[in-house]
């Protein structure tokens, strides 16, 4: 893998402003700190033009890594480990030759060639922590066996942090080395363990990126629906499905669209009870159908709207109205579809909700806990429906703790979540008890 992989302007413009600022490698010496032998060959490479430190590494390329990397690990300075960072960056710019120089250094210490990586990127310096990253996912991608655990696990960790942050350089290096190592089995199971990293993708989705950034996020939300537990819990903890569907009915570009409903046919496949109902909810039917309708200029997007459109329609020709409602309560995501303010659907279906011990009421009264404004408006009124047509309704939702949740959600800071809030409660007060 190529250092231009992991690409950034950031990153670009200071490692060019730092080539030229002077090290004190003297200073090292005389504390001790360098060799004499470490000195004599890093003034060789010391602000070189590029053609003559390209020579030295031709032919000493391996004293030279594994120069880099002793000197990073003893060294501590700042300034210093961003030299050493641009240096070892820019031997294996456009050399992928060059990476097994840096990965044989662990012949002549084990601490090489990741211990020293790793330390850097605990510094508070943004761009040794978003360079460091940067050379890691070069060496941990090229490796031709699993990664190790105690290797993997504190990079994804700084990923974490990395891709949470406010600073655009830290997400989008972060976002591009979550790509290249996504790619392999042990990482999409590695990243899954640390929730950090996905909500911290999700994050950057909702604030609407570039089309660029857009896509790279969302294609390593693809990669990782190729793992089945994955693909079977992931709209469920994150939501991702609603959020998607908007992403794409935004996109500008055919790109985006087509990582979607790549991650789209993945979930389907993997996991189809899990994210149909999902994607009901989302109206993903009709949009698919009008995607197949439109001219693409990549023939396999037009091969997976059809496999994704073709599946909710089988799914879901047969359904009844009663079967919609209960798909779009295991979704866990309400919206104001018609059958929610259907006086008819409650006469005939609110008895329904007793079915299997209250599961269907039950999933619905957990709704009351949602995060999203829309979903808990929706979910109260339902309850208050709920009520309004079945003689046993107050008891139940009482005994299940939904009056007391109602009442709290009229003080509610949305001002629709409080007015259905009221509404339910009115019902639930102007009710007599029935036993149940």
């Amino acid at each position: 893998m190529s250092a231009s992989l992991v690409s950034n302007a950031y990153l670009d413009e200071h490692s060019a402003k730092i080539r030229s600022k002077p090290v004190p490698w003297e200073g090292y010496q005389r504390a001790g700190l360098v060799t004499t032998e470490e000195l004599g060959l890093i003034k060789k490479v010391d602000r070189q033009p590029r053609a003559k430190t390209e020579s030295i590494l031709v032919s000493d390329g391996q004293t030279y890594a594994l120069l880099y990397l002793r000197l990073l690990k003893k060294l501590q300075r700042v300034d210093t480990m961003q030299c050493l960072l641009v240096l070892i960056a820019d031997a294996l710019l456009d050399h992928d030759e060059r990476i097994p120089l840096f990965t044989r250094t662990v012949q002549s210490d084990p601490d090489l060639p990741h211990a020293p990586l790793l330390r850097t990127l605990e510094t508070q310096d943004e761009f040794v922590q978003v360079k460091s990253a940067q050379i890691l996912t070069i060496l941990l991608s090229a490796e031709s066996t699993p990664l190790q655990h105690h290797h993997l696990q504190p990079f994804l960790k700084a990923l974490a942090t990395l891709v949470q942050s406010t600073s655009a350089n830290k997400r989008d290096v972060a976002v591009q080395c979550l790509e290249a190592l996504l790619a392999r089995p042990e990482c999409r199971k590695a990243v899954w363990a640390i929730p950090g990293i996905i909500a911290g993708l999700v994050e950057i989705l909702r604030h609407k990126p570039g089309p660029q950034m857009c896509y790279q996020v969302i294609f390593c939300l693809w990669l990782l629906s190729f793992e089945q537990d994955i693909a079977e819990q992931i709209n469920k903890k994150f939501d991702i499905i609603p959020l998607l569907t908007s992403v794409a009915q935004e996109a500008a570009k055919e790109k985006v669209t087509r990582v979607i409903i790549a991650t789209f046919r993945n979930l389907v496949t993997k996991a189809p009870s899990a994210n149909l109902p999902a994607m009901l909810v989302s109206e993903l039917l009709s949009f698919t159908k009008n995607l197949a309708a439109a001219k693409w200029s990549d023939e396999d997007i037009l091969e997976d709207i059809q496999f994704v459109r073709d599946e909710l329609e089988r799914n879901f020709a047969s359904l009844t109205t009663y079967d919609v409602y209960t798909s779009e309560l295991a979704s866990n995501h309400l919206s104001w579809t018609p059958v929610h303010e259907s006086e008819e659907f409650w006469r005939e279906n609110a008895h329904r909700l007793h079915e299997r011990d209250f599961a269907q009421l039950k999933a619905l009264i957990q709704l009351l806990d949602s995060n999203d404004p829309v979903t808990l408006a929706v979910a109260v009124h339902d309850v208050g429906q709920y009520v309004k047509h079945c003689e046993r309704g107050k008891k139940v939702v009482t005994d299940l703790g939904a009056k007391a949740r109602a009442m709290e959600l009229m003080t509610h800071s949305d001002p629709d979540v409080r007015y259905h809030a009221l509404l339910a409660v009115q019902e639930l007060v102007s009710h007599p008890w029935t036993a149940a």
